[in-house]
């Protein structure tokens, strides 16, 4: 049984937004060049492979994951997702289940897991290591996962209200100016609003740190990984990884390179057998 946590709750809260919801609902294509990469590099691998889409959200990968294997499954924790992404996507199977409690899967079921667009930074330390754990457990021998998580070294880490401290977009179109007006003046009392009740929640440890994050006003509070750490957090999940993306690009990064304008890492581990 997963209890839910303070960091939980402000998640959940976000993705429960109107905004939030109308958004998963039209998304529809990779998240940046990393993520197709990562995906061109296990593809032929995974095809006709038993797939989890974990954090599916409104849909978005559903399409990307049904073209490599129609052995699918879909799960999110939000249940207002995972009604959206029934209506988007008729037929498929989504279920409504938290990654850290994967029970309803027998061990050894999975070719591929995949958790993308951050998903796994919603849930603290504690979690995540539950979540890993899991995805172990369903992969088959040999088989992959693929996730992205945020980089502690990179420009979203240190962003703070700076980033809402701005004058409206010009236009020359009245009511288009009085909208981009509007809408400064509405979001910056709730970023502080947000800013100033979720940074209480930021820690930094070894190798990784919680804390509030720009995105959703700030509405949402996550976690930042060092490239190495995660690597070493897999490989105690018995997770071997074979290469990471960023999201600029489409090359391997290399542990030695500079990573500061990274602003998250796609993983790309395999179970040992």
């Amino acid at each position: 049984m997963v209890v839910e946590t303070l960091q939980d709750h402000i998640n959940r809260k976000a993705w429960n937004s109107w905004g939030a919801r109308h958004w998963f609902a039209e998304a529809s294509e990779p998240t940046d060049p990393g993520e197709t990469a990562a995906l061109a590099r296990i593809a032929d691998e995974v095809r006709g492979a038993p797939l989890l889409d974990v954090g599916v959200g409104g849909g978005r990968t559903v399409p990307m994951l049904r073209a490599l294997s129609q052995d699918y499954v879909a799960i999110d924790y939000t249940p207002d997702l995972v009604d959206i992404c029934r209506r988007n996507h008729p037929g498929v199977a989504v279920h409504c289940m938290d990654a850290r409690d994967l029970s309803a899967f027998a061990d050894n079921t999975f070719g591929l897991v995949m958790f993308s667009f951050n998903g796994i930074d919603a849930v603290d330390a504690v979690g995540r290591a539950a979540v890993l754990a899991e995805f172990a457990r369903v992969l088959r021998p040999g088989g992959l996962l693929m996730f992205s998580t945020h980089n502690i070294h990179g420009p979203s880490y240190r962003e703070n209200l700076t980033r809402f401290l701005q004058l409206p977009k010009w236009s020359p179109h009245p009511l288009r100016l009085a909208f981009n007006t509007a809408r400064v003046v509405v979001n910056l009392p709730l970023a502080t609003i947000n800013y100033l009740r979720n940074s209480r929640l930021n820690r930094e440890y070894d190798g990784y740190a919680v804390r509030v994050c720009a995105a959703h006003k700030f509405g949402i509070v996550i976690v930042y990984s060092d490239m190495a750490a995660q690597r070493q957090t897999l490989a105690q999940a018995g997770l071997q990884t074979e290469a990471v993306f960023g999201n600029l690009d489409a090359h391997v990064l290399d542990e030695q390179e500079d990573v500061s304008q990274v602003y998250w890492f796609h993983f790309v581990a395999r179970k040992t057998a």
